[in-house]
């Protein structure tokens, strides 16, 4: 299928060339229709599979041309990053519509935000908790907002938004179409969803699970041996870009500032930094700048890089749901990705939850490692492995973290093979 079918205006389509797209994503395919019949939709889809350009595209063909000074689109999002992310994808498949959008977020200044807003936007990219402070100041005029699309609505729930989404609903006309966009569907987002959809489509795309293209592998390994093993695991293995989560941020500050030391390009991506130094981080792990990025879960949803051939969680997350949006950084738009996890003993009752949804992960260790007293053995309890990538390779998954070689940091210094990507 193409895109011809949904009629999309001709400055539309020429964007959508011009772009690079071709076929639409399943989710694309099920939800555009009902966003152009001007309904409401409960979009349920793992990461990676195409959301943004689903609800972007109707938008744009549903708003025409720049109308004058008042939104109407607002979207909201978790994260600065994913605010960028979408005001960039905006900008791309509608530049040449002659549609205005800005985003709203905190961490920068008011004034240029507000600027924007005085000059006249069709639509609104904004983080809750910012845009209620525009809208305490009267800075910004919600009452012709004719679309709602709540962007990654289950990470805005863990986030603590929920109550500052309710505030915004308040400023917004009752009668408008309203997208809901999720990965997962907790006790709170559904309350919500019965809330504030009428007579709503539900598209749902698959299971909400990693996708079927990333492979999975447990390395146990105590605390006081990670920094050792991950640095050895990087030796030993080819990657392309390489995402790193931690639980903490001072975490994340260390272990980069540790890579840093051994050679590897490398960049921390975390809450305490000012925007300008984490979108340099972002932007330079895009561009190839960086080989490695290391980031608390605020990069779990906020990175739309294609080719990060690995995700590597140096601590496990709190979550079932976390593990999932971690590793939907990898193996996105049906490209294959591997998801590697260093495990203590204590991670145990987690690495259970997770493989009641994947079944059970490879345990992997690497043979010339020096694990001193600590018997990786021990961890490996569990039931007959599931996973198709490791039922696919039994013998050769567990090989590839001991016998193959990573790109050495001073091979970073060498002009890059890897093909160019479209963001």
């Amino acid at each position: 299928m193409s895109f011809e079918p949904f009629c999309f205006s001709p400055r539309i389509a020429a964007a959508i060339r011009a772009a690079g797209y071709t076929t639409p994503t399943p989710i694309q395919q099920k939800a555009i229709p009902f966003v152009l019949q001007g309904r409401d939709l409960l979009g349920l889809a793992q990461t990676g599979t195409g959301k943004t350009a689903a609800f972007v595209l109707p938008i744009l063909q549903r708003l025409g041309v720049h109308s004058g000074r008042k939104a109407r689109s607002l979207i909201l999002s978790p994260t600065r990053e994913l605010a960028e992310q979408t005001h960039q994808t905006i900008t791309t498949l509608g530049k040449k519509t002659g549609l205005r959008s800005t985003t709203i977020y905190g961490g920068v200044g008011k004034a240029q935000q507000i600027k924007s807003l005085r000059a006249g936007v069709d639509m609104i990219v904004a983080c809750p908790g910012r845009l209620l402070d525009h809208l305490t100041g009267g800075d910004v005029d919600l009452s012709a907002v004719e679309t709602l699309v709540l962007d990654e609505a289950d990470r805005m729930c863990d986030m603590g938004f929920l109550p500052d989404i309710r505030k915004i609903l308040g400023h917004l006309p009752a009668k408008r179409q309203t997208l809901f966009f999720s990965a997962t569907m907790p006790d709170e987002i559904r309350g919500l969803t019965e809330d504030i959809l009428q007579d709503a489509a539900v598209v749902q795309i698959g299971m909400m699970a990693p996708a079927k293209t990333v492979s999975h592998a447990l390395y146990p390994a105590p605390d006081g041996l990670k920094t050792r093993l991950l640095l050895a695991m990087l030796d030993r293995t080819p990657t392309g870009r390489v995402l790193i989560f931690t639980r903490t941020k001072r975490r994340a500050s260390h272990l980069a500032e540790d890579l840093g030391k051994k050679g590897y390009r490398v960049a921390a991506m975390q809450g305490n930094m000012a925007q300008n130094r984490r979108q340099e981080a972002i932007n330079g792990f895009r561009n190839g700048k960086y080989d490695l990025l290391v980031a608390t879960d605020i990069a779990a949803r906020g990175i739309d890089v294609t080719d990060i051939s690995h995700v590597i969680n140096y601590d496990m997350p709190d979550t079932v749901d976390a593990y999932t949006h971690r590793i939907g950084r990898t193996g996105r738009a049906s490209q294959t990705g591997e998801a590697y996890t260093l495990a203590a003993m204590t991670d145990e009752p987690m690495v259970r939850q997770i493989e009641k949804l994947l079944g059970r992960i490879e345990r992997r260790r690497i043979s010339d490692f020096d694990y001193g007293s600590f018997a990786p053995e021990q961890f490996a309890a569990g039931t007959p492995s599931r996973n198709p990538a490791s039922r696919r390779h039994p013998e050769a998954a567990t090989q590839r973290a001991s016998s193959r070689s990573f790109r050495s940091p001073s091979a970073s210094k060498r002009p890059s093979t890897r093909r160019s990507f479209a963001s």
